[in-house]
């Protein structure tokens, strides 16, 4: 700073202790303008039916972007839900939490109520659990549980996946069309008591639950491989049986030789053979 490399507006400034804010003033070192630190921003948003979870939409269709007015920094959606699906959006500028929420290895469970036409067998909720061939690829085991019985249920379903429309193609799998469909639940994050249309910023505390849910899966994957390689390496080796030392296999030999002549009776003694005539 004494040797004038710093200038705020356009002026040089050398004086220690001078003051200048990010916001208003034009900061630069060595003529390289300054930024400052960047903001992350966590937001939930209740998405309406009828919005596209998109920046821009070429059709003109209402986007989320147009419900979250009053937010200063630039934020986008992570992941999607559908045109006429509803529920809990996280919103975000923190590219690295939003790539490892939409990251298939993290698996972070998402939970939704689903209204469907018409109630499922136990088997077909079983088939639903266990995996359905969606689109030529088996889903992952999921979650299901009926919460509403009447002639149009809904069900809570929960999937550890986000493939585009795969609870209304799993329904549809299993002869039952989708009429509502509503996520409330990213992981460890709830929607709360916000109103479709309308958004809160998270928590620090939700922010390091959302972070801690997602970062700490790796580690845990990698303990549940090393447990089964660990498993592996127990098991005896087909071409390594685990038997006796050699030394003692031989007296075994032995006794069931004994076994299989007492089974098989007393030995006759050969015949003698009668003196030629000289």
């Amino acid at each position: 700073m004494l040797e004038g490399r710093v200038s705020v507006n356009g002026t040089v400034v050398t004086e220690l202790g001078s003051k200048a804010n990010f916001e208003t003033d034009h900061i630069k070192v060595d003529g390289r303008l300054l930024h400052p630190p960047k903001h992350n921003v966590y937001i939930v948003l209740n998405k309406p039916t009828a919005t596209m979870t998109t920046v821009s939409d070429p059709e003109g269709r209402a986007t989320v972007m147009q419900l979250i007015r009053g937010v200063k920094d630039r934020v986008y959606p992570v992941g999607r839900l559908d045109y006429h699906s509803e529920g809990l959006l996280l919103m975000t500028n923190d590219g690295d939490l939003a790539n490892s929420i939409m990251s298939a290895a993290t698996h972070l469970p998402k939970t939704y109520l689903v209204k469907v036409t018409g109630l499922l067998t136990s088997d077909q909720e079983e088939e639903f659990r266990t995996g359905l061939p969606i689109m030529g690829r088996r889903t992952l085991p999921a979650g299901i549980k009926l919460i509403r019985n009447a002639a149009n249920p809904w069900y809570e379903v929960k999937l550890t996946e986000g493939r585009n429309n795969q609870i209304r193609l799993m329904f549809k799998h299993l002869g039952k069309l989708v009429e509502k469909l509503k996520r409330v639940r990213v992981g460890p994050i709830d929607m709360g008591n916000i109103k479709p249309g309308e958004f809160r910023h998270l928590s620090t505390d939700e922010v390091e639950k959302l972070k801690h849910a997602v970062e700490p899966r790796t580690v845990q994957q990698r303990a549940v491989e090393q447990r089964a390689v660990q498993q592996r390496l127990a098991e005896p080796r087909p071409d390594k049986p685990r038997t006796a030392p050699q030394r003692t296999a031989e007296p075994r030999t032995l006794k069931q030789r004994a076994l299989s002549q007492r089974k098989a009776g007393p030995r006759t003694a050969p015949p003698t053979r009668k003196p030629k005539a000289q």
